[in-house]
C-alpha cells in the first residue's frame, strides 16, 4: 500500500467548519479537508493499493485508513464521498427515465443483482449520470458523520471540464491519467462528445484506448488538441507514446480555488477531492 502525504492536522478538526472530501475506489482512497474559515487544506491522504480489491475489502481498508489518519474521531460540518468505478453510464436528460436505470447499465457494465443504482444530475449540461456506488462505504460513512453527500467521479470530472474555459469551437481531449485506469474526455464546442474510462497495464495500452477514442468520433490527431493531466508529466514514457501520434500535446493544469498551504501542492491531491471542496 502506497501512500502520499501532504499534511494531516486531523487532531484539530471542528464541526463548525471543517470540509470533508473523499474519492473511493477498488485502486485505492483519497481524502482531503479544507478549513473553510482560513481557507487551506488542513489534511489530505492519498492511499494506492498494492490489489485492486472487492468490495468488502474496500470497507476493511476504508475503516483501517479512517482509524490510522484519526478521520474516524474527527468531526465536520459537511462531508461528500466520491465514488470511482466503471460503473457508470451518462444518459441525455431528454432519454432520461428513473424507472429504467438497470438498462441503462446492463450492457456496458458487469450488474450484481443486489447492486443499488442511483443517479446524478449534471449541472446545466442536460445530462444524468446512472451508476452503481459502494454502498456498503456509503453506509459506512453515514454511521460515522450522519447525512452527507455523495457522487460519481465522472459527474465531477465532466462538470468541471466543461467549465474550463477553451478558445474557439475546437475539439479538446482530455485525459486523466491515473495508476492503472485512465479518463477520457473530449469537449468541442462546450458541448460534450464522449467521457469514458479504461484500464490500462502498459503504455500501449494506455495509447489503443487513446487512438480508438479519437477514430470513433472522426478527430484528426494531427490537429486535434491533447491535454493529459493526473499522474503525468512530459518524462513519462507515456506522454513520449502520445507524442509519437499526437503533435498537438500539452499538460493540462487545472484551475483550482487557492487554498494550499507552504510548500503543498494541488497536484499532489486529487482532481475530484479538490473539485468538490
Amino acid at each position: 500500500m502506497t501512500e502520499n502525504k501532504t499534511i494531516n492536522n486531523l487532531e484539530q478538526s471542528k464541526s463548525d467548519f471543517h470540509k470533508l472530501s473523499i474519492q473511493i475506489s477498488l485502486n485505492g482512497l483519497s481524502f482531503c479537508v479544507l478549513d473553510t474559515v482560513d481557507n487551506h487544506i488542513l489534511a489530505s491522504e492519498n492511499v494506492v493499493f498494492e490489489r485492486e480489491v472487492n468490495p468488502l475489502e474496500l470497507l476493511k481498508k476504508v475503516k483501517e485508513i479512517f482509524d490510522k489518519y484519526k478521520v474516524a474521531k474527527a468531526a465536520f460540518s459537511e462531508v461528500i464521498a466520491i465514488h470511482k468505478n466503471q460503473l457508470f453510464s451518462l444518459v441525455p436528460k431528454a432519454l432520461f427515465d428513473e424507472g429504467e436505470l438497470a438498462n441503462y447499465l446492463k450492457f456496458n457494465a458487469k450488474m450484481l443483482t443486489n447492486d443499488i443504482i442511483v443517479y446524478d444530475e449534471l449541472e446545466g449540461n442536460d445530462l444524468m449520470n446512472v451508476y452503481v456506488p459502494f454502498m456498503n462505504v456509503n453506509n459506512y460513512i453515514y454511521e460515522l458523520f450522519g447525512e452527507f453527500e455523495f457522487k460519481h467521479s465522472s459527474t465531477v470530472m465532466v462538470e468541471s471540464l466543461l467549465n474550463t474555459p477553451n478558445p474557439g469551437n475546437d475539439a479538446v481531449c482530455y485525459v486523466h491519467v491515473g495508476d492503472k485506469q485512465l479518463d477520457i474526455t473530449v469537449v468541442s464546442n462546450k458541448k460534450l462528445q464522449l467521457h469514458n474510462s479504461f484500464d490500462y497495464n502498459t503504455k500501449e495500452d494506455f495509447i489503443y484506448y487513446l487512438l480508438f477514442t479519437i477514430e470513433q468520433l472522426k478527430l484528426d490527431p494531427n490537429t486535434v488538441k491533447l491535454k493529459l493531466f493526473g499522474a503525468i508529466d512530459e518524462d513519462d514514457e507515456i506522454y513520449g507514446i502520445a507524442y509519437d501520434y499526437i503533435k498537438n500535446i500539452s499538460i493540462f493544469i487545472p484551475s483550482n480555488i487557492d487554498h494550499i498551504t507552504g510548500n503543498d501542492k494541488d497536484d499532489a491531491i486529487d482532481f475530484t477531492v479538490l473539485k468538490t471542496l
